[in-house]
């Protein structure tokens, strides 16, 4: 049985649905003798509180009615072994309890926990004034959580967050009670804020998304030794992006290739006022491998030249080049684009066979029947296309608030990328990236670092410098070759935009630093495999 810390993800990982997890759950306590599955995860509860405060002498476990209740009593009884003081707030549900949960509250009895009942817990406080607990145990609601916690269980909740504003630490068993461990947002008022959370058997897509790394704190994982017995064929709901992405970022340098070998970018964005914004994008694609990197202003009046960058090439109303110019140039448009992206993005999605839209330009789309036509249809054509809304651009695109994709980001995600036929990487905290029909992918770096402007203008610039260096084969088998390339590229630049934040939060809140940044990250295989 192995438990670890998930973040920073160094390969990818499988996570799996409410629905997925509850499946791999009854498949590996069917393949073990009965109770053996709740013992464990009672066990591996009862290392990591103790790995983590060996010194508590005083643990206060709040225990619910399900499973998630059955591993606290067990791990009640692990700690109380050891010698730790254990008091135990549980919430029965209605007897006969099950095998393993009944065993629970045996193992802990036999071990001297001190128990406090519900209705006492309710007029008083659940421990001693002279002995207050060392660490608390949110072991109250696990995937059976569907709804806000309410009456006894939401006063345990609020005890808990007493607690941890006295200076408690709080670990949460499984999921922080109150949050969906699918979408990572809390189903309402009360939810748990945990310190540390184990996930214990899967690793779900809420701890990753959404309000999930905020309310979990530092996430671990406990396999529970149970891998072997899970059900044959159990695909991965999702999955979380780890450090291979860094491949994607560099590739041998032969010394028979030229600029030509590495694909022209082209930025088209910077309308009046915002030409920082193209420039951003301009920054991050050549940092990304681009061979050449060129830019036109949606600006008429703005200087053509950068007498700082006079390796770019200004190019005048690129969107009018001939067809044949557009196809064989990766675009990046719509950083800085203003009202004025509209009237070229009909020839964009038309001719462009590798296009990156972002901000104005989803705006402009939003807003536009016959250019989310356009932009359906290009996926039939053999073109690719990467979609890079925040919450609020994606809520413009389904015609929704943006509530509505914060609820649930991954199925947000998923209808932008089905509905528009392209890569869609929706940015937040757990940035999301879908590709249609097929599962998505959960990015497991960045921070709070990356909310200052521009940030967003970086990002799309380096996935178009990406998809411009490693554009050599498109379209091998369709649509679905072309999708891979564009997903790999989408991928592996959020995974370094978030590492580099990661690394070095200052320079991640001055977007034209972190370009730097993620370029010096890029470049080091032993920081990549350090972040």
């Amino acid at each position: 049985m192995i438990i670890q810390r998930v973040l920073p993800a160094r390969r990818h990982q499988a996570l799996h649905s409410v629905a997925s997890s509850r499946l791999i759950e009854q498949a590996s306590a069917a393949a073990l003798p009965p109770g053996t599955l709740m013992r464990r995860a009672g066990l591996a509860v009862a290392r990591w509180v103790r790995a983590l405060h060996p010194q508590a002498r005083h643990i206060w476990v709040a225990a619910g009615p399900g499973g998630n209740g059955g591993d606290g009593l067990h791990a009640a009884a692990e700690l109380a072994a050891c010698g730790h003081r254990v008091t135990v707030w549980w919430m029965p549900g209605p007897a006969p309890w099950p095998t393993d949960i009944a065993e629970g509250r045996q193992r802990a009895q036999s071990a001297g926990v001190r128990w406090v009942e519900p209705d006492y817990a309710a007029e008083h406080d659940p421990y001693p004034a002279d002995d207050p607990p060392d660490l608390a145990l949110d072991a109250l609601l696990g995937l059976g959580c569907s709804r806000a916690p309410t009456g006894p269980m939401a006063l345990a909740v609020k005890r808990l967050q007493q607690l941890r504003a006295v200076g408690c630490p709080v670990l949460s068993v499984d999921v922080p009670s109150g949050m969906s461990a699918d979408t990572g947002m809390a189903w309402g008022e009360p939810c748990v804020q945990a310190d540390e959370t184990l996930s214990l058997l899967t690793l779900k897509p809420g701890l990753f998304t959404g309000q999930g790394r905020a309310l979990c704190g530092h996430l671990w994982f406990a396999d529970l030794g149970s891998t072997s017995h899970w059900p044959v064929g159990q695909a991965a709901s999702a999955w979380l992006s780890g450090g291979p992405w860094h491949e994607a970022q560099r590739t041998d340098v032969l010394h028979d290739r030229h600029k030509g070998s590495f694909g022209d970018v082209l930025i088209i964005g910077g309308a009046p006022g915002m030409l920082g914004a193209a420039r951003l994008a301009a920054h991050a694609a050549q940092a990304a491998g681009a061979g050449r990197t060129l830019v036109s202003l949606l600006d008429p009046l703005a200087p053509s030249g950068d007498v700082t960058r006079p390796e770019w090439l200004w190019v005048d109303q690129a969107w009018r080049w001939e067809a044949r110019d557009l196809a064989r140039t990766t675009v990046v448009c719509g950083c800085g684009g203003g009202d004025a992206v509209a009237d070229v993005l009909p020839a964009l999605l038309a001719q462009t066979h590798a296009l990156v839209l972002d901000a104005d330009a989803l705006n402009a789309i939003a807003v536009a029947p016959e250019l989310q036509t356009l932009l359906a249809d290009r996926a039939s054509r053999g073109h690719t296309t990467v979609l890079t809304p925040h919450p609020l651009e994606a809520a413009r695109l389904l015609g929704v608030h943006t509530q509505d994709i914060q609820r649930d980001r991954l199925k947000a995600a998923a209808s932008l990328a089905e509905r528009y036929r392209s890569v869609t990487l929706l940015k937040g905290s757990g940035s999301v990236i879908c590709v249609p029909g097929q599962p998505a992918w959960v990015n497991s770096t960045g921070n709070a670092a990356l909310a200052h402007g521009g940030s967003g203008d970086v990002l799309a610039g380096w996935i178009g410098g990406l998809m411009a260096r490693w554009r050599g084969s498109p379209g091998d088998g369709g649509p679905t070759g072309v999708w891979a390339l564009a997903l790999r590229c989408t991928c592996a630049a959020a995974w370094l935009h978030g590492a580099a934040a990661d690394q070095s939060p200052l320079e991640a809140s001055r977007a034209l630093d972190l370009v730097s940044a993620m370029h010096r990250l890029a470049g080091d295989g032993t920081a990549l495999v350090r972040a």
